[in-house]
Formats: C-alpha cells, structure tokens, sequence
C-alpha cells in the first residue's frame, strides 16, 4: 500500500478550521463525522475516504478537489486549473452560496462538453458520453452545452443561416 502524505492533509484542514473559527467538535458535527476521527485526520494518524473529505469540505465551504489533491486521491498536475478555478470562486465573498453553486454547476458543465469531468477526463469507455455527431449544421456543438444556462429542454435555433 502506497504511503500518502496525510499529515500534509492534517495541518492543511487544521488551518481551515482555524480559519473559519470553529472548535474541532463544531467541525466534527457540521460534517457529521465524529470527533476522535476528525482529530486523527488532523494528526496525521488516518487516510480519510474521498466521501469524508467532501462532508468536511462543505462544513469548511471550501473545495473538495483541494483536499482530494492533498490527499493523493487527486493528481495535483492534472487537476491544478480546475482546482484553483474552484478554490477562487467558492471564496469569492461578494458571491452568495447559490451564485458560487450555479458557477460551480457552469464550469462543470463546461468541463464535461470539452471531455473533462472531476478526476477523470472521459466516460467508463474512454470516450465523451455527451458528444453528438457533428453533421454539417449543428456548428460542432455537444449536447449538454445549454444545461450551462439551466435548460432542460432544446428549444430554438442555434444558429441563423449565412
């Protein structure tokens, strides 16, 4: 078994909870996992899952993929753009939460249209799941572009003629 730097994860989520001023107990409940773990993760002493990262990130309001990197789970050569992309709009303060979620939601979007997704760059047979093929008149675009604005429905035309 491969050893990752889970102190480094420690000191950083350590410096997160300081940061957002909550007792190791506050954070332990807000991201319902229990206090002796969280601890544990703190120190070093334990791996934690990507699902308990994530509880732990949205108790912190910060990204998920941050601690994922710094947890080994995600390459950080890889993932550095989308990550920082994430990390500069999740602590944007003149964005409320459901603006900095509907961005979060765009970008994804935009993303999985160019074949990216969140730790890994095409669907389970190597391809993009969301391409259409390209006749001549659809200008090269991927189904799933108007889900960016919050579409469900295709409606309209995409293009004018000429």
């Amino acid at each position: 078994m491969a050893s990752l730097n889970v102190g480094n994860l420690g000191e950083y989520l350590r410096e997160q909870r300081r940061n957002a001023q909550l007792s190791l107990r506050q954070l332990a409940d807000a991201a319902g996992v229990s206090n002796p773990y969280l601890s544990q993760i703190e120190r070093g002493l334990r791996k934690p899952s990507a699902e308990v990262l994530q509880q732990v990130a949205k108790a912190l309001r910060i990204s998920a993929e941050t601690l994922y990197v710094r947890a080994g789970i995600l390459d950080a050569e890889r993932g550095r753009d989308e990550v920082e992309t994430r990390a500069v709009i999740l602590a944007d303060p003149t964005l409320n939460e459901r603006q900095k979620q509907v961005l979060l939601q765009i970008y994804e979007s935009f993303r999985k249209e160019n074949g990216f997704g969140v730790g890994e760059p095409a669907g389970p047979d190597g391809q993009r799941e969301d391409t259409v093929d390209q006749g001549p008149g659809d200008g090269g675009r991927t189904a799933g572009a108007g889900d960016a604005a919050g579409s469900d429905t295709d409606t309209g035309p995409r293009r004018t003629a000429g």
